[in-house]
This record gives structure tokens, C-alpha cells and sequence, in this order.
């Protein structure tokens, strides 16, 4: 996909692409007319955590109802990068492959399939990783966060890549920890490649699994619009 195609205005939603089930994968660009790369944000990844969705949804709701939190600041909205999962309730994707582990970086390596976090057959073998890959390549965000979800206690603005600072900021509005560490191993991850590997600030915000939506969205509101000022 070639940069120069892109024209944002105020709001723009574009198709990126499609999953294996040929679902849309949609991303909604704001204030791209101000100049600058964006703040990138997406959710959903792992299909069987639909708290991530539920988040993204209401903080594009809230950039479209109230542009002005924007504070003239790019950003870009995916919210819901394995549509296949998430109709499905299944961390992976319809090759049954974790998209969060299918990414280039440089500890990727193969994981045995049919187990939850098989890697797939190499890099980017999954239209869905591609097409997250290919939109960093176009976009070049200044800073990105994935929204996840984790086992309850376990909730953490996990940080790759030189973002602890914005980690610990993020922390002064949902309390959870800055870790850089999410406690066991990552290969192949988007935050592993463009965090470690990119030197991107990346932020991996991980809800608790068991809290519902909109708790987890009141507790992060403030957290994600922090994100996106980057203070």
C-alpha cells in the first residue's frame, strides 16, 4: 500500500484490508491534515479479549464527539485487528495462528501449531499481521498502543522500546503498574518488533480479563486520552 494514496481530513475511515474470512479491517484516521506522524492505537489482536474492542469503540466514539481532546494531535484508530477471533471468542486467528506472535522481530520463532500461541509457518504469514505491518510502514507513528487484556491482578502498562516515561504516566490515571516486563516471553510480538526492535515508543495496555467493559473503559478513559497527548 503506497503512502502517497493517503489523504486524511478531519475523520477518515478507510478499509485496510481483509482477515482470512474476508472481514474488513477499518482504520479511522483523525486530524492527519495538522501535519506530523500519528499516535497509533488498535485493539482486538487476540480475538478472546473483546474488552480491548470495547475500549478502542468508546474512545473513538469520544474523538468524534469531541474533537477538540484531539488537542490538534494525529491519531489513528484500528478497533479490531482480528474481526476472525473475535466473531469466533478465540485468541487466534481463522489458521488458528497468534497474530501477536507472527510479527518480524527478531526473537520470532516457529511455535508448535495447534497450541495458543502458534506463530504461524513464518513472519507475517496471516493477512492480518500484514496488514498491521504495512500500516506502520505508511503511517510511521510517533508512539502506538495495542490494548489487551490479562489475567485479573495482572493489569500493566506493559512497555517496549523507549516509552517507560509514557508508561508512568499512563499509570498516574489507571493505576496500574509501568512494567517492562509482561512475565514470560514474547516471540515474534508486534510490541517485540516495534518496540524493541523499531525503537517506537509502544505500550502493550493490558486490562484485567474478568472486568467488563465498562469498567475497564472507565478506568482507562483518562489513561488513553493521556496516551494520545503523550503527557
Amino acid at each position: 500500500m503506497d503512502s502517497t494514496n493517503i489523504h486524511i481530513t478531519s475523520e477518515h475511515v478507510e478499509v485496510l484490508g481483509q482477515s482470512v474470512k474476508g472481514r474488513p479491517i477499518e482504520l479511522h484516521l483523525f486530524n492527519g491534515d495538522r501535519g506530523g506522524d500519528p499516535v497509533l492505537i488498535f485493539a482486538g489482536i487476540h480475538g478472546d479479549e473483546p474488552t480491548s474492542v470495547y475500549c478502542a469503540k468508546e474512545l473513538l466514539k469520544v474523538l468524534e464527539a469531541m474533537p477538540s481532546v484531539l488537542q490538534g494531535v494525529p491519531v489513528a484508530i484500528v478497533t479490531v485487528a482480528n474481526p476472525d477471533g473475535l466473531a469466533a471468542d478465540t485468541r487466534v486467528n481463522a489458521h488458528g495462528v497468534d497474530l501477536n506472535r507472527n510479527f518480524p522481530a527478531a526473537n520470532w520463532k516457529r511455535a508448535l501449531a495447534h497450541t495458543r500461541y502458534y506463530s504461524g509457518t513464518a513472519p507475517l504469514s496471516e493477512p492480518e499481521s500484514r496488514i498491521l505491518y504495512e500500516l506502520i510502514g505508511r503511517l510511521k507513528p510517533r508512539r502506538i498502543c495495542s490494548i489487551h487484556s490479562i489475567g485479573q491482578g495482572k493489569q500493566q502498562n506493559n512497555y517496549d522500546g523507549p516509552a517507560k516515561g509514557l508508561a508512568e504516566v499512563m499509570s498516574g490515571y489507571n493505576h496500574y503498574p509501568a512494567s517492562p516486563n509482561i512475565g514470560y516471553d514474547t516471540f515474534g510480538s508486534f510490541g517485540s518488533w516495534a518496540g524493541v526492535d523499531g525503537k517506537v515508543p509502544m505500550i502493550t495496555l493490558e486490562l484485567p480479563n474478568r472486568q467488563k467493559g465498562e469498567g475497564a473503559w472507565a478506568d482507562n478513559r483518562e489513561a488513553l486520552l493521556a496516551f494520545i497527548r503523550g503527557k
